[in-house]
């Protein structure tokens, strides 16, 4: 567990998103909000296709901006959807991964939740590695000011994307 030095907590798992409890969990979507494969596709697969159909009522939303939908049968109240790539399955860079975390904070933030659990951000299609996405990450997180948001939930099945953030838990104050 890390206290960041804006008072969040942050928590880091190896595991799957969306088996996490949280009010709000994070889509790193397209722009077009189609919820293919990687982490979209698996909260469509748990969530349900009603978190894809709301989502496509918002379509198209750039890359540092971020909508909230239902979350279907997750247990979570909202999906943020925060994309990171304008198409689906096209590379991505650390500054929309950046730019995407950021927006997903606000999101969460707008709609009230208290916890918000994040995956990888742009390392599955998106092609950024997990120690360039952990630092986009951390800086985004180290940089936001929170009001009810008081808990973030960094959780991955990649081995290497949870090395990557635990990596950044000696520098977290410094971020």
């Amino acid at each position: 567990m890390i206290v960041m030095s804006n008072s969040l907590v942050i928590e880091i798992l190896e595991g799957d998103i969306t088996k996490q409890k949280a009010d709000a969990i994070c889509n790193p979507a397209n722009s077009l909000l189609v919820m293919g494969g990687g982490a979209a596709g698996a909260i469509k697969r748990v969530g349900g296709a009603e978190i894809e159909r709301e989502a496509l009522k918002y379509a198209p939303v750039p890359v540092g901006k971020a909508v909230a939908t239902g979350a279907g049968k997750l247990n979570s109240k909202w999906v943020i959807h925060a994309p990171t790539m304008e198409r689906p399955a096209m590379p991505t860079t650390a500054e929309k991964v950046y730019q995407a975390t950021k927006a997903a904070l606000l999101c969460a933030e707008g709609v009230g939740a208290r916890d918000l659990v994040l995956p990888g951000m742009g390392t599955g299609v998106g092609g950024v590695s997990p120690t360039d996405a952990a630092e986009a990450m951390m800086r985004a997180i180290g940089e936001f000011k929170a009001k009810s948001l008081k808990r973030i939930i960094l959780c991955d099945i990649d081995k290497e994307m949870v090395k990557a953030w635990k990596r950044f838990q000696s520098l977290s104050s410094k971020i």
